[in-house]
């Protein structure tokens, strides 16, 4: 009935009102026909059997949502009947999601991290702030794609591992659609597993270290190449996700790779190749990195933050964290004073720094780069890149997959199977 009232209404207003407003009536409507479709949300753990039966006989899909901020015990839910998604352009694809891996992102987002901006991103492009869908990196196969796409760039049916922009819906659901940039075919020597859990740690670290590190000067922040040899870099938090691919991508290139990490954890990190691997619990490591001399970067994967730079007397050319307060702070105070406190906190660490003869201070974010992932993809299929996971949750399990991330500590990634 609304579809029927809305082509009248577009073809007798043709006349008074610009192609622009008809749009805008008809998306309007499209929108408020989507929303009244309903889902379902149960605590009751799904089977493959039954969530295959229910996509098949009704074209939906199941997913774990959040429809409030909050934490993840209590927010994370299972939902059936959720419309499945669309392409919207012809160089969108549409993915079956076999493995995902879950990230701190997805539980900072949870407890409304970034919500301000990430929902302002969401909503401008007609989305919708709840029900949510999380998770960033994912392994699965294609079933649909645009027309946009040759078939010698992609085929449906291929096996894939991409990410998913963090202002999007997410993978942690039977399907996803990702942008053509965001996805490339899967290297033959991962497993499923593997691949889930390679993307989002991999970005985050390949552009911490090429785009905001300038490892492998403007050619490797450009493309797949990376670079680096003969550099020195002190890797902090070396055993979590984003520290045990970043030791992995130096190593590679011929970083002379220094890392901390807690002592249960010390054998695990020696096992990637590291040879100076510390004990960030005793004290005397401290003074046992400053007698190392100065460092090219100091890569802040453990959460340290930017004070945490002028905390230690250690010399470096560059000190990278990916502990931003940028979203943080526009969360607290608004767009403008929120921005005028992370200028503020940028130019004081960095006065500091400067002021004992140390580097410039900087933030590192996850970047969803083709050329970043065409990098870790090369790593990878030359045997150079194995991510380290600490557990494989079901996918009926996972809100318990999202509190062992919640717990933080971890060694490796966690990881969903969906199939």
């Amino acid at each position: 009935m609304v579809l029927t009232s809305c082509i009248r209404f577009t073809a007798s207003a043709a006349g008074k009102f610009g192609s622009r407003d008809i749009f805008c009536c008809v998306r309007s409507l499209a929108t408020a026909s989507v929303a009244s479709t309903p889902s379902t949300t149960t605590t009751s753990p799904p089977t493959g059997e039954h969530r295959r039966r229910h996509q098949t006989t009704y074209g939906k899909m199941s997913g774990w949502q959040i429809h409030a901020y909050g934490v993840p015990q209590e927010e994370i839910q299972f939902s059936e009947g959720i419309k499945m998604p669309i392409l919207k352009s012809p160089t969108q694809l549409l993915v079956k999601v076999k493995a995902a891996s879950v990230n701190p992102i997805d539980v900072a987002m949870i407890n409304g991290y970034g919500a301000s901006v990430l929902n302002a991103m969401r909503c401008k492009d007609g989305g919708i702030e709840f029900p949510l869908v999380l998770g960033r990196d994912f392994c699965g196969e294609i079933v649909q794609k645009g027309l946009g796409i040759s078939s010698r760039e992609l085929q449906v049916g291929d096996e894939v591992w991409g990410v998913v922009p963090v202002h999007l819906q997410g993978c942690h659901a039977d399907y996803v659609v990702v942008e053509k940039y965001c996805l490339f075919k899967k290297p033959s020597n991962l497993s499923k597993i593997d691949a889930s859990a390679t993307l989002y740690a991999g970005l985050t670290a390949w552009s911490g270290l090429y785009i905001t590190g300038h490892l492998g000067d403007l050619l490797g922040a450009i493309s797949p190449v990376g670079g680096g040899a003969g550099k020195k870099v002190l890797v902090l938090g070396a055993a979590g996700g984003v520290g045990t691919i970043a030791v992995q991508m130096l190593l590679a290139e011929g970083v002379e790779v220094f890392a901390t990490c807690s002592p249960d954890a010390m054998q695990m990190v020696s096992n990637l190749g590291v040879k100076y691997v510390l004990d960030y619990t005793d004290p005397a490591h401290v003074q046992n990195v400053a007698s190392v001399g100065r460092f090219d970067i100091v890569l802040d994967c453990a959460g340290k933050g930017t004070d945490y730079a002028n905390e230690v007397p250690w010399l470096y050319d560059q000190y990278i964290t990916f502990n931003s307060p940028v979203l943080k702070n526009i969360d607290a105070d608004g767009f403008a004073a929120g921005m005028y406190q992370n200028a503020m906190n940028l130019v004081r660490n960095n006065a500091a720094s400067l002021s004992t003869r140390q580097g410039l201070v900087k933030w590192g974010y996850f970047v969803p780069a083709p050329q970043g992932i065409a990098y870790l993809q090369r790593l990878a299929e030359k045997g150079k890149l194995l991510p380290v996971v600490e557990k494989v949750f079901p996918y009926a399990s996972t809100p318990e997959a999202y509190e062992r991330v919640a717990q933080k500590h971890l060694r490796g990634k966690i990881v969903i199977d969906c199939e």
